[in-house]
């Protein structure tokens, strides 16, 4: 293996072994107006002064209305709702399973929002009062997929809550009517929207670690709370809001205020280590002006579905940030190439596995040229080998003189050692924006191929009675797989890459270490990344023993040959930048040693 090509391994290694830490829990984003919470991080402030008056339970319809349930329901969602309280009861996703039922073989749906453990109530300061929704009860009216809750005060007023769902899609139309209250209103209500969420994914560490609050406040500032899968975390956010959202590993529960924003908002995540059951709570506390009430501004969209870029972008603005697609630098390959690509191959292929396959052909295709760069640069080093022997075997143990006569060998022959770097520093971000993509990507969900059942997720042939230190209880063949192909594309470069004299590491050796690392590294990673990169380093191998075919070796020695002698003759070869720019240092480097002899000169003894 040549220097240019560990070069890109060491980098993509340092990548892997970055994981801990793009991954680990960060500080949320700051705004000038956020601020982090002082209090303890169970608590969350709702904004509401000490003086403020108890709630007030207006109950006065109770004994004459009868509790009944209404549904709502299209071909993807289906949303019960209660007249006690005109409230959601419970929101199913139709087309998805948790982990456990699909296991088991069931069809019973996927349930993202239960009152039984789930709260979302408004609380409205109605003459001096506190007064919530859901303690009030209702008269209900339906008309198609349209329910309106009317619920009599006793003042005379009314107050109603209406319900929409659209023929398709996961988006919950809401609306408050509270205008009849007029001058009654206080000046702010409030909204508290508080879920436990329970287990849907098969990795609960990483499921646990990826449920977390995000929203977007004024001036499209995106924001969120830490990470940390084991933390409290807390957060005041006094600026405007657009929307909030609970996140969970591949899916969301959103709240999009329609037409105005809400004031300020306090937002609290809870881990829950113990329990297997409710592995995090997530609590909001928002407060919106109750004139937006008064004026008429009181309709909501609530989204409850999959966490899937391809829908949610057009949710709101800026919503399909809930999507950890990359990082910023990555995001155009990851937005403009690999999510068109993997929904037009999702549009021909119902196998996730063959789709796989297919991604690493395109993509190996698109980076032929560079690949084809990259072997002739490794063919120019295997042919000046000898020579760069020949200096070291000359100079000795002196390795800046042998550093600087390579290069100076380099210059002669008009040879870039840059120029097989380069193609392969350029296909490190399409390995890095598959190493974060494919662990997000909703797409590989509960899809199976060969013995692993879930795409998603890493594969597990074998579970052990113990755990390894950074590797896990559990044995991934597609890991395993993943790292042969690795040893296997080491042992074949290696056979054609000659000793590099001077190195200070053993670069052949670096060809069967890394594949190791990698292997704990990525042993808990989804099945379907392992299987990309198994394909991609059996192409890459097809693809270099396809290009050795084509490469005369000899061609390139004779104009290596003939670029030495016109450079030496000091024309009619053109030398590039590269090359000029290693005479220019060559000059400088023998003339400051020749600087360094004079002003040094050796002692008499």
């Amino acid at each position: 293996m040549d220097r240019n090509s560990v070069t890109g391994i060491v980098l993509i290694l340092a990548m892997l072994l970055g994981y801990q830490y793009f991954f680990a829990p960060k500080e949320p984003i700051k705004s000038e107006t956020s601020v982090k919470a002082a209090s303890s991080p169970k608590k969350v402030d709702s904004f509401v002064s000490k003086a403020t008056p108890a709630v007030a339970k207006l109950d006065t319809t109770v004994a004459t209305i009868k509790k009944e349930s209404f549904v709502l329901e299209n071909k993807d969602i289906k949303v019960q709702l209660s007249n006690y309280g005109g409230k959601i009861v419970s929101v199913i996703l139709k087309n998805y399973e948790s982990y456990k039922n699909y296991n088991q073989g069931l069809k019973a749906g996927l349930k993202l929002f239960d009152a039984k453990k789930d709260q979302f109530d408004v609380e409205l300061p109605i003459s001096g009062k506190k007064v919530k929704l859901n303690d009030l009860t209702y008269q209900a009216k339906k008309s198609g997929e349209s329910i309106e809750f009317i619920s009599t005060l006793p003042s005379g007023k009314l107050i109603k809550q209406t319900y929409s769902l659209a023929k398709e899609g996961f988006e919950l139309n809401y609306a408050i009517d509270a205008k009849s209250l007029g001058a009654d209103l206080g000046t702010e209500y409030q909204i508290h929207w508080k879920e436990n969420i329970h287990q849907t994914e098969k990795d609960i560490a990483e499921e646990r670690k990826a449920t977390i609050n995000y929203l977007l406040h004024e001036d499209e500032e995106f924001d969120y709370l830490s990470e940390n899968p084991s933390a409290n975390e807390a957060e005041n956010i006094t600026s405007k809001v657009d929307w909030i959202t609970f996140k969970k590993k591949y899916f969301i529960a959103g709240l999009i205020p329609q037409g105005f924003q809400f004031q300020k908002a306090s937002l609290s995540s809870t881990p829950n280590l113990n329990d297997s059951l409710n592995i995090k709570t997530l609590d909001a506390n928002i407060v919106a002006s109750s004139q937006d009430l008064v004026s008429g501004k009181s309709s909501f969209k609530f989204y409850f579905g999959p966490n899937d870029y391809s829908i949610i972008k057009h949710v709101a603005p800026s919503f399909g940030k809930n999507v950890k697609l990359s990082y910023d630098f990555l995001l155009p390959i990851t937005r403009y190439v690999f999510v068109p690509l993997f929904d037009f191959l999702e549009s021909i292929v119902s196998n996730y596995g063959l789709l796989i396959v297919l991604l690493v052909l395109i993509i190996k295709t698109a980076l032929l040229p560079l690949t084809y760069k990259s072997y002739v640069s490794m063919a120019k080093t295997r042919i000046l080998a000898p020579e760069i022997a020949a200096i070291k075997e000359k100079i000795g143990d002196d390795a800046a003189r042998v550093q600087q006569e390579t290069m100076k060998l380099y210059g002669e022959v008009g040879v870039n050692p840059l120029s097989g770097c380069i193609p392969v520093l350029a296909t490190m971000p399409v390995l890095m924006a598959v190493f974060m993509l494919f662990p997000n990507l909703i797409n590989l969900r509960q899809e199976s191929f060969w013995w692993a059942n879930d795409l998603s997720t890493f594969d597990s042939v074998l579970d052990l009675p113990f755990n390894i230190p950074f590797y896990g209880s559990h044995v991934s063949l597609f890991c395993l797989l993943m790292t042969l192909s690795q040893l296997a594309y080491g042992y074949y470069n290696n056979q054609i890459t000659p000793d590099q004299p001077g190195q200070p590491i053993n670069m052949k050796m670096m060809a069967y270490v890394t594949p190791v690392i990698f292997m704990f590294v990525m042993n808990s990673f989804p099945a379907g990344l392992s299987f990309y990169y198994f394909v991609s380093n059996l192409v890459t191998i097809g693809q270099q023993l396809a290009i050795r075919k084509f490469v005369d070796e000899d061609k390139i020695k004779r104009l290596l040959d003939e670029n030495r002698k016109k450079i030496a003759a000091g024309g009619g070869a053109k030398k590039s930048r590269f090359s000029q720019y290693l005479q220019t240092q060559m000059k400088a480097i023998e003339e400051q040693q020749k600087d360094q002899k004079n002003t040094n000169p050796k002692k008499k003894k």
